[in-house]
């Protein structure tokens, strides 16, 4: 059953509270989850009770997405607020320097996160920030298009739609290569998420300008992309390659933007070899 704790930051804005929303389990090292913009934790599902074997896995919402509140008024959400709020949660859960893993945007959070020596080991799958601003608009209007989409449906349709293998790919073929493997509850739950999220926008006004360009050195990063990846194209993997020299880039194949779900067995080895 997934928990909220609540605790004070403070940023360039001021000082506030911050809830966030979590899900914990397993035993070993801390591993901190980290979702995608407009999903929530339940996207680390399909290789939560593999990891959680060999880790005490903490998956997270992110403020402003899944079940935690935005963040508070007047708050950015640009990577300067954003990061240390992740920091403060570490220690509200007395989390030292535990490993992290995140996708798209977890994934560049999770690279910041090293870059400023607040975790032990990255593992980044098809982070965001090493795209073109070409490639950065089209990923950003693929995005409105979904947010559009789910928020125009009525429930109703959209569990009709989840009930079928080609409504679960209209509904999520941008960010699965095998949608039809995603259950229809968790197709309908995610749906909402992205229709829901109060950080949506902001989290993609913050993100026009963003190119992550610095190396994260004195610990292990790993960077995968699936091989199908339609939202961030894999080509942008050699770029984080070049971005972090000693980062150990990996080809995910045949997965898409969210590979957990795509091949749950092979994203669980990626992320317990990243953490080692």
């Amino acid at each position: 059953m997934a928990v909220r704790v609540s605790f004070p930051v403070e940023s360039r804005q001021g000082s506030g509270t911050v809830s966030v929303e979590y899900e914990r389990m397993g035993d070993g090292e801390p591993l901190l989850l980290l979702h995608g913009i407009g999903h929530h934790w339940q996207a680390w599902q399909p290789v939560l009770e593999i990891l959680a074997a060999e880790r005490e896995v903490i998956a997270v919402d992110l403020p402003g997405f899944g079940a935690s509140p935005a963040l508070p008024d007047g708050f950015a959400y640009d990577l300067p607020t954003v990061v240390p709020v992740l920091g403060a949660l570490c220690e509200a859960l007395d989390l030292d320097r535990p490993h992290v893993a995140g996708n798209s945007l977890g994934g560049l959070l999770a690279l910041e996160l090293g870059h400023r020596k607040l975790v032990r080991s990255v593992t980044a799958l098809s982070p965001a920030g090493f795209w073109t601003e070409g490639e950065r608009r089209y990923a950003f209007g693929a995005l409105l298009a979904m947010r559009r989409g789910a928020r125009s449906m009525p429930l109703p349709m959209i569990r009709r739609l989840s009930r079928s293998s080609a409504g679960r790919a209209a509904l999520t073929s941008t960010i699965y290569a095998r949608p039809g493997r995603r259950s229809p509850e968790a197709v309908v739950a995610e749906t909402l998420a992205l229709r829901g999220a109060t950080g949506f926008g902001r989290t993609l006004a913050a993100g026009r300008g963003v190119r992550f360009a610095r190396d994260v050195t004195g610990l292990p990063v790993t960077v995968a992309w699936g091989t199908r990846d339609r939202l961030l194209l894999p080509r942008q993997g050699v770029r984080a390659k070049r971005a972090v020299p000693a980062a150990r880039l990996v080809r995910l194949p045949g997965c898409g933007h969210v590979p957990m779900n795509d091949d749950p067995a092979l994203v669980a080895r990626v992320l317990l070899d990243g953490s080692r």
